[in-house]
């Protein structure tokens, strides 16, 4: 069974945003001007491309990807190894935009995210993230049985 789970935008809240406008502003200027394909093109790349982790538990492995126009996914499969184990904890994250006229624009964005560790408890890569910590807690511990690793003392 592959399980998939969407992580962020590739340029953020504010250039996915942007990128989704420039796309549709290249759709309908491509009825006037062949050159607004460009805008599509660029458009798409920015408003489309986010990253995700996808987990493959018949093989038992994992992969952090990152997905260009939201369709073409790169990245490799990493393998679990039984010394691997599972965490969950707060993540605090915060984008900033600036306007043309200088002025900041923050987007905090607050949630729970289980990551993969290695021997020593160093951070490999992000499984997926949730809105509450108890989603995060029942999420890391169906993955970790899943998988067959051991589940980490929880941060959260």
């Amino acid at each position: 069974m592959i399980e998939e789970h969407k992580l962020d935008p590739s340029f953020g809240p504010v250039g996915a945003t942007a990128g989704r406008i420039i796309f549709i502003a290249g759709i309908l200027l491509s009825w006037f001007y062949l050159s607004a394909v460009v805008l599509i093109v660029l458009g798409a790349f920015a408003g489309f491309s986010n990253s995700s982790a996808i987990i493959d538990f018949d093989r038992r492995r994992v992969r952090f990807s990152n997905n260009l126009f939201g369709l073409i996914r790169t990245g490799k499969w990493i393998a679990i190894e039984p010394s691997m184990t599972l965490r969950a904890r707060e993540s605090k994250q915060s984008y900033r935009a600036f306007s043309q006229g200088n002025r900041p624009l923050d987007v905090p964005q607050d949630d729970f995210r289980v990551l993969l560790c290695g021997t020593g408890q160093k951070e490999i890569m992000t499984i997926g993230k949730w809105d509450n910590p108890v989603a995060a807690r029942e999420a890391c511990h169906r993955i970790a049985t899943g998988l067959g690793l051991a589940e980490a003392r929880l941060w959260l």
